[in-house]
């Protein structure tokens, strides 16, 4: 069952692909989703993340690391940006997993020592965030240029690697201490919410501006109300 719980949200980054190779949707529609996945995980990484953590770590400890989180990701995707630029695929491509690869590690070591239903919340706003991304991603590589095909194979690469990076939250870090899956999870939440301010938030400004903060809220709300049951 968890297995399954972290395909299906490594699968959404290939539906999204598809959707964004060959499909078509308003960018007003667009940015809400992104919106939407946005304001979920920031419940999500409270309440799966940084909350849980509290009962290992100090306080300063965690705030710490969650700084950390956030600067590695800063750090990494500016160089992204330099190399790739912002605009192209291969830096579309670039920044998606590298905002996967703590997204899906995070998941991985949420499950640990957990049912599925208590991290369903988490499991679905990544889902909800990985498809609009993954379609954005997709189209940008058409617009620079690349074939549907190489666009597709890119995407399925990337879901491996994603897939692979929760296998390893869950079964590689099963038996660590339960300070440092702490610290795991807390350095994985900074990384996400550097990623919701400089990736997914933009992003969804830029292509529905009107209506980006009732998006947000509908997705906080949301995900506050999943976590609930």
């Amino acid at each position: 069952m968890i297995v399954l719980v972290i395909l299906a949200v490594s699968v959404a980054l290939l539906i999204g692909a598809a959707w964004g190779l060959y499909g078509k949707l308003p960018p007003q529609v667009e940015g809400f989703i992104i919106a939407m996945a946005g304001g979920a995980l920031i419940v999500s990484i409270m309440s799966e993340l940084i909350q849980p953590s509290q009962e290992f770590l100090p306080l300063y400890a965690i705030t710490l690391i969650v700084f950390l989180g956030a600067a590695v990701f800063t750090g990494i995707d500016y160089l992204v940006d330099e190399k790739f630029g912002d605009d192209s695929g291969g830096g579309l491509l670039a920044a998606i997993a590298l905002d996967g690869i703590p997204e899906n590690l995070a998941l991985g070591v949420a499950l640990i020592g957990a049912g599925v239903n208590e991290v369903l919340a988490l499991a679905g706003s990544i889902f909800l965030s990985n498809l609009p991304e993954a379609a954005g991603g997709a189209k940008g590589m058409l617009d620079n240029g690349m074939s549907r095909k190489k666009a597709l194979l890119l995407w399925g690469a990337t879901t491996a690697i994603l897939s692979i990076a929760a296998l390893i939250g869950y079964y590689g870090l099963e038996d660590v201490p339960k300070s440092w899956l702490a610290g795991i999870k807390c350095f994985a939440a900074g990384a996400i919410v550097a990623s919701l301010a400089t990736e997914v938030f933009p992003k969804a400004f830029k292509k529905d501006h009107v209506m980006t903060g009732i998006a947000v809220a509908l997705g906080l709300m949301g995900a506050l109300y999943l976590s609930e049951l």
